[in-house]
């Protein structure tokens, strides 16, 4: 039998109050790549810290090449081959391509800094991921695609023989992922093994090789991905409670809802040319297109963010064109951004902050906080919304992808909006939370809001949506309805190709 690069073996750790890993066991071979699932909490995070040497196990051994390692920082780890790259990215965009690849170990000669090194050896780590870029060009000029590859190339240039990356291709646009991908593959065929984070099922199936799945703190099952269904992997992340189609999904009759928002032959630069739609009060509304279609943009202007150069919008019978984003609120128009992190919420406030932050009047007496009626209004948001949490005034930056979005949907739903705007709400989160987002989304139209959703992954509008807009070409070009909504009709309507899956 081959000696795997890596086998992690009996790793426990608790911290006060939680156990976060029992008792679990890992191993990774030369070259494979494998695909690590688990809901927010069940471990996987602490697994790969304790890998890279982040955190300290409490009982475990960990060996690399059949030979016991101690690894009590992250030092240790780089220095065994370890490497993660994380979802956050730490590049420095003023520093050059070069400069980045070696950040903090930057080659010197006589005492100074040996540019002509650096960039030669910055050169041959791109070629590794078959980049073609002037080590000397600023890394602000890259897109997200190239940055992320330029942490790969860090990562290679310190000898990684194991790369974790951790959602890699979560603010990637499809054909930059692609290209992630076939990077990753060319990397596990010249021998690296990497871990690969990802909570899309379509996108572990084209790169990985097997897959563990692991659920509160324990490992579940490993196997190759070819031996599992999509039906079974969910059914072991959540534990067999919930399967395909979880969600609550109310499929009404078409046209018994009523028209909140007209919108006639809006026009938004630079890619909606001619949109007119109807947003209708107690149904969930999805927009579907291709990234770059547009749909953004759409929900910006709706929301007062993104001037529109022409066409007409019409809000419960009047005339309606929000100038700010102020007016749009004050109308009852609410949108929650793509980016939770930079635009949705303060991630150093507290959780309660953020869940109050857009509508401190309804918690104020005479322009001053009233701590009761606070503490009220956030436990009761805190309740409806399943927020998983120590303290509610814990940092809202402390808590998991999908909880942290769940505050981001409580601050927009505690503003009483009547339409809420959600931009790809789900991004990131684990399979567990988008459920609890879908019911989220459900519930709000039951109590008569209009909901309208955008997402990048087709899948999720056959979960939630009582009617799907297709946005192609800068235009709305179709509508689906109730149970005609299906993945392969949109995703032939989306992108006019037959047998797209």
């Amino acid at each position: 039998m081959v000696e795997p690069l890596v086998h992690m073996r009996g790793i426990s750790k608790a911290y006060p109050g939680v156990v976060a890993l029992r008792d679990v066991d890992f191993a990774l071979a030369r070259g494979e790549v494998r695909a690590l699932l688990g809901k927010n909490g069940a471990g996987k995070s602490t697994l790969v810290k304790i890998l890279a040497g982040v955190e300290r196990p409490d009982e475990g051994e960990i060996l690399i090449d059949g030979k016991s390692v101690a690894l009590r920082a992250p030092m240790d780890g780089i220095k065994a081959g370890i490497a993660t790259v994380h979802q956050e990215l730490s590049v420095v965009p003023e520093l050059s391509i070069a400069e980045n690849v070696f950040l903090g170990r930057w080659p010197t000669r006589g005492g100074r800094v040996d540019w002509p090194r650096m960039q030669r050896d910055a050169h041959d780590a791109l070629a590794l991921l078959g980049l073609h870029l002037d080590p000397r060009q600023p890394v602000a000029r890259l897109s997200v695609a190239e940055r992320q590859l330029i942490e790969i190339a860090r990562a290679l240039s310190q000898g990684a023989r194991l790369l974790i990356l951790d959602e890699p291709t979560s603010s990637l646009v499809a054909q930059e992922a692609e290209t992630l991908i076939r990077v990753v593959r060319q990397l596990a065929e010249q021998g690296t093994s990497i871990i690969y984070i990802s909570h899309r099922m379509d996108e572990i199936r084209k790169v990985a090789h097997s897959v563990t799945i692991m659920r509160d703190g324990r490992h579940i099952a490993t196997a190759p991905v070819a031996d599992v269904s999509n039906r079974e992997i969910v059914d072991m992340l959540l534990g067999g409670t919930q399967g395909e189609g979880g969600t609550a999904r109310a499929i009404g009759e078409p046209g018994r809802f009523s028209p909140l928002l007209t919108i006639s032959d809006l026009r938004v630069a630079p890619r909606v040319e001619s949109a007119s739609l109807e947003i209708r009060a107690g149904e969930v509304l999805g927009i579907a297109g291709v990234l770059g279609s547009g749909r953004t943009e759409l929900l910006q202007a709706i929301a007062g963010l993104r001037a529109a150069e022409g066409g007409s919008m019409t809000l419960a019978g009047r005339d309606f064109r929000p100038a700010s984003l102020r007016e749009a609120r004050a109308n009852g128009i609410f949108m929650t951004p793509e980016d939770r992190r930079g635009e949705g919420a303060v991630m150093m406030l507290g959780i309660d902050e953020n869940l109050v932050m857009a509508s401190w009047g309804s918690v104020s007496r005479g322009g001053v906080i009233d701590r009761a009626a606070m503490r009220k209004k956030v436990a009761a948001s805190i309740r409806s919304l399943g927020i998983k949490l120590a303290h509610p005034g814990e940092a809202l930056g402390n808590l998991s992808g999908g909880n942290q979005q769940k505050v981001v949907i409580g601050k927009a739903l505690n503003a009483a909006p009547r339409i809420l705007l959600l931009d790809e709400p789900t991004r990131g989160v684990d399979i567990g939370a988008k459920r609890q987002i879908y019911q989220l989304m459900r519930n709000a139209a039951a109590d008569g809001l209009a909901v309208v959703f955008v997402s990048g992954e087709i899948e999720e509008f056959c979960e939630v949506c009582d009617r799907v807009l297709i946005l192609r070409g800068g235009c709305i070009t179709g509508e689906v309805e109730g149970a005609a909504i299906r993945t392969e009709t949109l995703a032939e309507m989306t992108t006019g190709e037959h047998g797209v899956h």
